[in-house]
């Protein structure tokens, strides 16, 4: 298998998951099937698949005929992956896997317009024209200046994030911005990268925070985490891999506080009472990384991190994170 269709800590993923013959997972960002492809192989369980890309759903579907009724999928996101779960009978569940990242062949995808190496038309919606909601283009050419600074700083974490919404905003006035290769020349002549060789593309982080703004991808990883919690059986596994530190975060902080995970006590600071009974109990404290042999094999899994999780048989908590 080549990088483009290789699951990224495929087998980290699958040593948090454990599969066992009659257990039933959940693959809540199905892309290519790497997940439900390892798990199907590695014991008689059942896998449901959920993808919001109509091009993820029909390669799940050309997919199942190989493992006689064990692989079904279904159109959402993770967000309702309880929801969908429930509706298909197939809850409460014994593991759950989130890749987090964009697939290889949605960013290969020209036409789907979320990497700049290839020219396509600045569309980034995970889910295609069926999605509905903005474009990327919609937001870049619509959104005021102020709302672009705050997008690319909280989404992109782009520190010129003032200069490049100005000269989006100076561009947008000349034309529409519409192709994806116009948009990183665009932040390329703006902040360049004055003098010093950049590991990455200036473009990079606003290509990243557009893509989250489309898709309201932080939003979903926290309804998706809450639905996790729903979705488990008492001992089923949750291995979550992310790919910036945005989505890590949220991870961390939702785990941390699921597990009952607390500060260190200080005798100068009165106990907090309790809260309710941790639904969550973390193996290892920390992420993994992929492995060095992985990242020479395929590049786009160095920013990878993996936090995994077990569920306990408390009830599922009734506040939000």
């Amino acid at each position: 298998m080549n990088a483009a269709h290789t699951p990224v800590m495929l087998q980290e993923v699958l040593e948090a998951l454990a599969p066992q013959d009659g257990e039933r997972f959940i693959d809540g960002t199905f892309g290519a099937g790497g997940y439900a492809r390892g798990l199907l192989e590695a014991a008689e369980c059942s896998v449901l698949g959920i993808d919001r890309d109509p091009a993820a759903i029909a390669r799940g579907e050309a997919m199942a005929g190989a493992y006689d009724g064990r692989l079904q999928m279904a159109r959402g996101t993770f967000g309702d992956l309880d929801g969908i779960a429930d509706a298909l009978g197939f809850a409460p569940v014994n593991g759950i896997a989130l890749d987090l990242g964009v697939s290889s062949m949605q960013l290969d995808e020209a036409a789907r317009g979320f990497s700049f190496r290839h020219d396509g038309p600045l569309d980034m919606r995970m889910g295609g024209e069926a999605q509905g909601g903005p474009t990327a283009a919609d937001i870049v050419n619509e959104t005021t200046v102020t709302d672009l600074v705050r997008i690319l700083k909280d989404y992109g974490e782009e520190r010129r994030a003032r200069t490049v919404a100005q000269a989006i905003d100076a561009a947008r006035e000349a034309a529409p911005i519409t192709r994806t290769r116009q948009l990183a020349e665009i932040v390329e002549r703006a902040i360049g990268s004055r003098g010093k060789p950049e590991r990455i593309h200036p473009a990079t982080r606003t290509f990243q925070a557009l893509r989250i703004a489309v898709n309201d991808e932080l939003g979903e990883l926290e309804c998706g985490l809450v639905a996790a919690e729903r979705a488990l059986a008492a001992d089923g596994r949750l291995a979550v891999v992310s790919f910036h530190s945005l989505e890590d975060r949220l991870v961390k902080q939702f785990l941390t506080q699921r597990s009952g995970a607390r500060p260190h006590p200080s005798r100068h600071v009165p106990d907090m009472p309790q809260g309710p009974a941790p639904t969550f109990e973390i193996g290892s404290r920390g992420a993994k990384s992929p492995r060095e042999d992985e990242t020479r094999q395929n590049p786009r899994a160095r920013s990878a991190r993996l936090r995994a999780a077990r569920r306990t048989a408390a009830p599922v908590w009734e506040v939000r994170p």
